[in-house]
């Protein structure tokens, strides 16, 4: 279960709203009443962030793959711009 602290509360409890997080998991800040933001420990926060696959393996995975989708390309080399 998530833990839930104001944000007066989290303020004036910084170091045990980390520690608990750290060891109890995500620690939710409310702010009037509404969820505001969570505070993660690192290692959730790298297992949560980490990828573990290349573009190449999204676009591998993509539902148009095999779509005969055809895309053509403007030729004409650069446009003009105004900088």
């Amino acid at each position: 279960m998530t833990a839930s602290w104001s944000v007066a509360e989290a303020k004036a409890h910084l170091s045990e709203v980390v520690n608990r997080a750290q060891t109890e998991g995500p620690q939710l800040i409310t702010r009037h009443g509404r969820q505001a933001a969570v505070v993660v420990s690192s290692q959730e926060w790298e297992r949560k962030t980490k990828r573990t696959d290349t573009l190449a393996d999204f676009f591998a995975r993509s539902p148009l793959r095999g779509s005969k989708l055809r895309i053509e390309r403007i030729k004409g080399g650069v446009r003009p711009t105004d900088l």
